[in-house]
């Protein structure tokens, strides 16, 4: 596992590095900027799975790197002061939001969110950010009918009939995904406003059908949940 941790003051980086240590394996590779460029730098050079990001670096705004890389494959963990941001960082799906001063159960929470499997208690993204080239786009939660996991990527299924890729997994989507959306199949997360029926079919196979007509497979240890929520 990789960890980058963008923050200005040594003194707090290497607290933050000493408390990543504890939480995650010896073995963990810490990278360390201290400014917007490097840290910019270092994710260009290194696929990073988990970026620890301070918003304001030396007069530097680190939402400009949140905006560059909303898209990108790793999760954002904020740690900052500046929690007048934090609706916004939210909005941008960051994985959780750790105020300053901090202690390391605070962190050690965010990093459970981080390991554990399936959404935990935070801030619901509003958009999810597609890379275009060298830009990207920002999809509105309310136009998504479905995820659908495609190896390391994703697709989003939207309600214009598009699909956009996505560069992060299902796994890592089901973390920030809104409590509108569910995880259904291991490889699909749908949502719960465009469900019409569930449908049974021949093999003891089953399927939600959409307000669309789509047809998604239900996993078996899914079905008697589904069905009641439906009920």
């Amino acid at each position: 596992m990789k960890i980058l941790i963008i923050e200005d003051e040594a003194r707090i980086a290497k607290r933050v590095e000493r408390m990543t240590r504890d939480f995650f394996d010896k073995d963990v590779q810490i990278l360390l900027s201290d400014s917007l460029e490097n840290g910019l730098i270092a994710i260009e050079n290194n696929p990073i799975d988990l970026l620890l990001l301070d918003l304001n670096l030396n007069g530097e705004d680190g939402f400009e790197i949140l905006q560059i890389f909303v898209a990108g494959p790793f999760q954002t963990i904020i740690i900052s002061a500046y929690t007048d941001k934090a609706i916004t960082a939210f909005n941008y799906g960051v994985l959780d939001f750790v105020p300053k001063p901090f202690d390391q159960n605070r962190l050690e929470q965010a990093f459970m969110r981080f390991t554990t499997q399936g959404k935990q208690s935070g801030g619901d993204v509003r958009f999810l950010a597609v890379r275009k080239a060298k830009t990207f786009r920002l999809v509105p939660i309310n136009e998504i009918l479905y995820i659908k996991g495609a190896g390391i990527y994703t697709e989003l299924h939207l309600a214009n009939n598009k699909i956009e890729l996505h560069d992060k997994s299902l796994e890592a989507l089901e973390k920030l995904r809104p409590v509108t959306f569910e995880r259904i199949h291991k490889s699909y997360i749908f949502c719960w406003e465009q469900a019409d029926k569930i449908v049974v079919e021949a093999g003891g196979k089953y399927s939600i059908q959409l307000k669309n007509g789509d047809l998604l497979p239900i996993g078996r240890s899914k079905y008697k949940e589904i069905k009641n929520k439906l009920i």
